[in-house]
């Protein structure tokens, strides 16, 4: 079995539509891919609609919820999530706005600085998804003020950066909530940069979590190796996906590039059953 957990799309920040992402993981042989657009779940549909040409592929409704905590950001996947939930998509549909709203001061307090950044084109970038700050840097390098996203973020949209502005965000333990009211399974993402771990996938075990993101673009086999005690000594699903965004190799990997075990994607689906996903 071949699967990706962890996927992008023009919902938000991704480079390929759902369509073209479900074509993709088809001509990739893959088997089981989620859809995880951040704060939208509008990729959902679509894919669903354009996997039932391909039988092969088992496409699960997922989101990715960014959220506040001291000093940072951490990301909270759902799977197996009713996505037309009308309380998830009010929540959901709020941080959009929260996020709209955010890229407009960005490009403000650039311009500020003398990056004279077109607001026009960042929207056109995101087209109807949801805007990021990807958007923003993709804009910034079409117009040639940094020679690539990397550097848009490490040098003026990174969390310390000249043009950065907070925006509203849930906490993590909100965010665990959002996913099981709609029926799904949450998740932490990508979790190595979190310090101290275990005392917090403590507490998002105790409001929910079902798994953590344990293989994962970067991630070295001392990294793997250490979430992997975790997860066990936790009764935790190891997750995993390749945070595709098609975007360039700063903003995630390239689909299916994470090796996944199958034991991984059985429990996840095991799970799913067992409570009626």
């Amino acid at each position: 079995m071949r699967a990706d957990l962890h996927l992008h799309t023009t919902a938000s920040d991704g480079k390929l539509t759902p369509q073209e992402l479900v074509r993709k993981a088809v001509e990739l042989k893959l088997d089981v891919i989620a859809i995880t657009d951040h704060d939208s779940v509008e990729g959902v549909p679509p894919a669903l609609e354009a996997a039932k040409d391909f039988t092969q592929l088992m496409v699960i409704p997922g989101v990715e919820i960014n959220t506040d905590v001291p000093k940072g950001e951490v990301h909270i996947l759902g799977y197996f999530l009713d996505y037309r939930n009308p309380e998830l998509n009010r929540t959901l549909g709020e941080l959009r706005n929260s996020r709209y709203e955010r890229g407009k001061k960005m490009v403000a307090k650039l311009v500020e600085l003398g990056i004279n950044v077109d607001w026009g084109r960042v929207e056109e970038l995101a087209g109807k998804g949801s805007i990021g700050r990807p958007h923003v840097a993709q804009a910034m390098l079409e117009q040639g003020y940094v020679s690539s996203l990397r550097e848009a973020f490490t040098e003026y949209i990174g969390r310390n950066g000249p043009a950065y502005v907070e925006r509203k965000k849930l906490t993590p333990v909100e965010a665990v909530k959002v996913v099981l009211e709609a029926d799904g399974l949450p998740v932490l993402a990508h979790p190595a940069d979190i310090e101290p771990l275990e005392p917090f996938l403590l507490q998002l075990k105790k409001a929910g979590i079902v798994g953590i993101e344990i293989y994962y673009d970067g991630y070295n086999s001392k990294t793997i190796a250490q979430l992997k005690r975790l997860a066990r000594k936790l009764d935790l699903i190891a997750c995993g996906g390749s945070d595709f965004h098609g975007l360039d190799e700063y903003i995630g990997a390239d689909i299916g590039s994470v090796n996944l075990p199958r034991e991984s994607v059985e429990q996840l689906i095991s799970l799913s059953k067992q409570k009626g996903r």
